[in-house]
């Protein structure tokens, strides 16, 4: 078979067609595939290191031990954070439960009225600034508009720091999963006779479930890392869950612990980072393994 040229309309040769090494197109495809696997190693590597220090480190001090025990008194050996993770999950769990249905209610409403609405466009340019927002302000917030009210540190006052946290991420996601749902699934809803809030009950958001999950779960995860909400609203305490008083959680261990003098305070600090991390990296498996059975 003859190839043409575009140029001169000559057929071409089959060596004519064969990669020259050598051409300036090939050295710059070189250089420049060279250039972003040098930047993504130098990337990776920071990441890698962090948590081959944080396996050997957390690992040699993570036992069942630390999953039940309360934390040591300073001159003291051995204990946990039990508490720590019962106050996390608490804490993550009353965030949930408040920015969950606040944030698929409001994600409905972009989605429905959000090219119509200059209320729905205000409401998405605010989610979309929230989002940058940095988490010691909601901290802050929650202290004044909880703790100061109440009088004292709480679990409640945590569990709403962080729900505002993620808030803003669960409505930009669920109203770009609910806008993915073809047109022609709505439209043959409202062919059958069904009225706009049965076909979004009943077609829309099971259809855009997977992705609105998605979405909750990396809120889910980001909530949990976070230090500076807590420090503002739910403090810290040595004894278990009790959620009208200061509360313990992974994160403000860590920071209290990493900072002591005492070996064993940092070695419980480095297992509870270990527990952090594995906690998050399950639930971006849990996302991502949602996210493929959605696509």
């Amino acid at each position: 078979m003859n190839f043409k040229n575009s140029g001169n309309g000559e057929p071409l040769q089959p060596d004519m067609l064969e990669r020259r090494h050598f051409e300036v197109r090939t050295l710059k495809s070189i250089v420049l595939s060279s250039i972003t696997i040098f930047a993504a190693v130098c990337a990776c590597l920071p990441l890698f290191s962090v948590l081959i220090m944080l396996i050997y480190r957390g690992g040699k001090r993570l036992n069942l031990e630390v999953f039940y025990s309360l934390p040591p008194t300073a001159f003291e050996t051995g204990g946990g954070f039990g508490n720590a993770i019962l106050g996390t999950l608490f804490m993550i769990g009353l965030a949930a439960l408040i920015s969950v249905p606040f944030g698929i209610m409001a994600a409905i409403y972009l989605a429905e009225q959000g090219h119509c609405s200059r209320i729905a466009q205000t409401a998405r340019f605010c989610a979309k600034t929230m989002t940058g927002l940095p988490s010691i302000l909601a901290g802050v917030f929650a202290y004044a508009a909880v703790v100061l009210i109440m009088g004292h540190y709480s679990a409640w006052a945590g569990g709403i720091a962080l729900s505002i946290l993620m808030l803003p991420m669960i409505l930009l996601t669920a109203e770009e999963a609910i806008k993915m749902v073809p047109s022609p699934m709505r439209e043959a809803a409202y062919g059958m006779g069904c009225t706009p809030s049965q076909a979004m009950v009943k077609v829309t958001l099971p259809v855009a479930m997977p992705g609105i999950i998605t979405g909750v779960v990396l809120a889910v995860a980001r909530a949990a890392g976070e230090t500076a909400p807590l420090l503002f609203t739910a403090l810290f305490s040595d004894y278990w869950l009790h959620p009208n008083g200061p509360t313990a959680s992974l994160a403000v261990l860590i920071y209290n612990y990493s900072g002591m003098p005492f070996e064993n305070q940092i070695e419980l600090a480095w297992a509870a980072s270990l527990v952090l991390v594995i906690m998050v990296f399950i639930l971006n498996i849990i996302s991502r393994a949602i996210g493929q059975r959605k696509k």
